[in-house]
């Protein structure tokens, strides 16, 4: 039996879930819909996952984006764009499937 605590984990599989069912999200856009579903998380703890997830090859970077905006820190912000990666394995989360749909119905 291997000894210390198991790779895997439920926050970075349910951010796998919102990933499946997005394509591609920044960071922030996964939290707000990752805290409407699952409301047990910080903000501190999905940046982690996604980080964990990165070098865990879960998740992969699609690109980062620079926005201009009117920010507290300046006149710019950086947004780096996540995505599945090959080590990824989806469930398909009902609970995830059902609030998109409902948040963003397709026409």
């Amino acid at each position: 039996m291997k000894r210390g605590r198991p790779i895997g984990s439920p926050v970075r599989q349910n951010i796998i879930e919102v990933l499946y069912f997005l394509g591609s999200a920044h960071g922030y856009h996964i939290y707000k819909i990752y805290k409407q579903i699952f409301p047990k998380i910080t903000l501190r703890g999905i940046y982690y996952h996604l980080k964990k997830g990165l070098e865990l090859g879960e998740l992969i970077i699609d690109e980062v984006q620079k926005e201009s905006g009117s920010y507290s820190w300046g006149s710019e912000a950086e947004k780096t764009y996540y995505k599945l990666g090959p080590k990824a394995k989806p469930k398909m989360d009902a609970r995830v499937k059902v609030f998109l749909e409902t948040q963003n119905p397709k026409k």
